[in-house]
């Protein structure tokens, strides 16, 4: 049955990285020069610190030298880095769940045996995945039908000899410029390579043909156009000309990286953690002001105004953090949640959390009032950071049809 009570295990788990959050990273977040800046880089002895206390490999299971942690105490963790600093807890969220994808479930033996030891010695080994296992907007366009569309594979995989030779360009990839291994998905000419028409591919970093090119801090569009880059933490584009990887490195049966739970909305909500992170950073940081900040004698935290603000943003919250804990056990126990109800609860996550954040940090920033359009202060960064959210990996409006679907008991293909 599920229950709100964390463990024992997973309140050390908490209190642990929030006291390290607390000390570390919020200082670094939060500087006002680096949020001038808007460098969204993160001091790189703070990632080893938070590696050495198993951050970066938390999902990876015991039995490879992991914390073994489940999907709720995964999202308990990341929410507590993700209230330091959206980009430092993005980072690392995504290397750990890689990390227990890869090495715990599609790896064979002879492919740990040789990139594993590197990934648990090293602490700056990071791992990317290059690829999409959500077809196009989620058949959200294709409501009640069979779904006709197919996944845009832009890399290109051709056989030679006892390698595969890649070519094309991912446009982005998150986490590519920190990356010691990435997983690619690449087109395969079945007859040609032997392959199922497509294929996952680990490519380490440095390989002869393969160029990562970090995304700019500001952009610029064909036409002049300039605008803020639209993802947190690092990440690039990755070109692969004529690079040559061995057949080896091909992960068997693989067409995509995450199962079938995960493409019916029912996945792992990692990034609505983050979302709720994020939330929270703005709500105590506006009452950490509204404490102090004294108008008509008193704090204007003793405003009923005020106060109502806060109240909203705590009600958003504390429904957007049930919902996520839902979904994360639900994705651990799936059996025990099919008997209670086939709804989607990683998609419904996604839709409620995102939009429940964004409207959270727009509040908070109004505790702020002037202050919180400044750049030197966090607000605008938070309000920016939540509508990345709203936008990044499929539609509010398409993960709602998603719901739809699950309530009409469509059975997608």
């Amino acid at each position: 049955m599920f229950s709100f009570q964390l463990s024992a295990e997973q309140q050390e788990f908490r209190d642990t990285v929030r006291d390290f959050v607390t000390r570390e990273v919020k200082p670094v977040a939060n500087h006002p020069d680096r949020l001038q800046a808007e460098d969204m880089h993160f001091v790189p002895a703070i990632l080893e610190q938070a590696s050495q206390m198993g951050l970066r490999t938390l999902a990876l299971s015991e039995a490879l030298g992991g914390a073994g942690a489940d999907t709720l105490t995964a999202c308990v963790v990341t929410e507590e880095l993700a209230a330091g600093d959206i980009g430092f807890a993005a980072t690392l969220a995504r290397t750990s769940d890689l990390g227990h994808v890869l090495f715990d479930q599609a790896m064979s033996e002879a492919q740990r045996k040789q990139f594993l030891k590197n990934y648990l010695e090293d602490d700056s080994y990071h791992l990317a995945y290059a690829g999409s296992d959500i077809e196009a907007d989620d058949g959200g366009w294709n409501y009640h039908r069979k779904d006709k569309s197919e996944v845009e594979i832009p890399v290109v995989a051709a056989k030679a000899g006892s390698d595969l030779v890649l070519n094309g360009t991912y446009a982005f990839v998150a986490g590519a410029p920190l990356a010691k291994l990435i997983a690619v998905q690449v087109k395969t000419d079945a007859k040609a390579t032997g392959l199922n028409g497509a294929a996952i591919v680990l490519v380490p970093a440095g390989s002869a043909g393969m160029t990562v090119t970090e995304s700019p801090k500001v952009q610029t569009d064909a036409d002049g156009t300039q605008y803020y880059r639209w993802f947190h933490g690092t990440g690039g584009a990755v070109t692969f000309k004529d690079c040559k990887v061995p057949a080896a490195n091909v992960l068997a049966g693989r067409t995509q990286l995450y199962g079938a739970a995960a493409a019916a909305g029912r996945g792992n909500p990692l990034v609505q953690a983050l979302n709720v992170g994020l939330g929270r950073a703005a709500y105590e940081s506006a009452i950490e002001y509204t404490k102090i900040r004294v108008q008509g004698g008193r704090p204007i935290i003793e405003h009923q105004a005020v106060g109502t603000i806060l109240a909203e943003i705590a009600i958003r919250l504390e429904t957007a953090r049930n919902l996520v804990w839902k979904a994360a056990w639900a994705a651990d126990n799936a059996d025990a949640h099919a008997s209670e109800s086939n709804l989607p609860l990683q998609s419904m996550a996604k839709a409620y959390v995102s939009h429940a954040v964004h409207e959270a940090t727009l509040l908070a920033a109004e505790c702020f009032g002037a202050m919180g359009v400044m750049k030197d202060m966090p607000q605008p960064h938070y309000v920016h950071n939540a509508l990345v959210f709203v936008h990044s990996d499929t539609s509010n409006s398409t993960a709602k049809l998603r719901v739809a679907e699950a309530i009409a008991e469509f059975k997608r293909d």
